[in-house]
């Protein structure tokens, strides 16, 4: 049985409990200065890729000098529905699991770097994670810098990596690096679109992650 000796994780829809939160936050932006708004099956499915890179495909109609606005009105629908996020039920045990075995964690997340750090600060989980990759500091996936950055930082093969994420995104930049994937059903992406992608395994919940995690760390 392979083993791995780091996991990278996404961050929105793998870890936190955030893909509502920012499908509501792109459509009410939207609404705000005038944009048609996207079905939440068109505004879900940009989960992970850096937010500008993101909107030009699930908001066409957005040009280039609405772009600051846009953000501006984002953040402001996504601020509000902040308190409410959550971890997913699981995650803080599993991490807590993995650090006590050794195992090297890591992120690689379409979040700003502001974003991410802002989140680490406030759930208190620096200490969990050796490093962290964004997409406003790297390319954005499904491009694989960050996942070589964070390998050349680590001194790892990609033969000891395991990328976790929710999205087809995160599967296609594993693939790119020659890393393993772990997709999860529960977040943005739907089963055949991450089947599609050719995971090296799909679960179902934190729970199932974990038991197949602990079995090949």
């Amino acid at each position: 049985m392979k083993r791995y000796s780091a996991v990278i994780f996404d961050w929105d829809g793998t870890v936190m409990d955030s893909t509502g939160s920012i499908v509501t936050a792109i459509q009410g932006a939207c609404a705000d200065i005038g944009l048609p708004i996207p079905p939440d099956h068109e505004a879900s499915w940009v989960i992970g890729l850096s937010l500008e890179t993101a909107l030009y495909r699930c908001v066409p109609d957005l040009t280039a000098g609405q772009m600051p606005e846009f953000l501006e009105r984002y953040r402001h629908h996504f601020m509000l529905r902040d308190p409410e996020i959550r971890l997913f039920d699981g995650i803080p045990a599993l991490l807590v699991d993995l650090k006590q075995r050794n195992v090297a964690l890591g992120v690689a997340t379409g979040k700003s770097r502001v974003g991410l750090d802002r989140v680490l600060g406030t759930m208190q989980l620096q200490e969990h994670f050796h490093i962290t990759r964004c997409a406003d500091e790297s390319f954005s996936k499904p491009h694989p810098a960050m996942l070589f950055e964070i390998m050349e930082a680590l001194t790892l093969a990609p033969e000891q990596v395991l990328m976790v994420g929710d999205t087809s995104h995160d599967i296609q930049m594993a693939t790119a690096a020659g890393v393993d994937s772990m997709a999860v059903t529960y977040g943005a992406h739907d089963q055949p679109t991450l089947r599609e992608a050719e995971p090296t395994v799909m679960v179902s919940s934190v729970p199932e992650m974990q038991r197949w995690l602990l079995e090949r760390v």
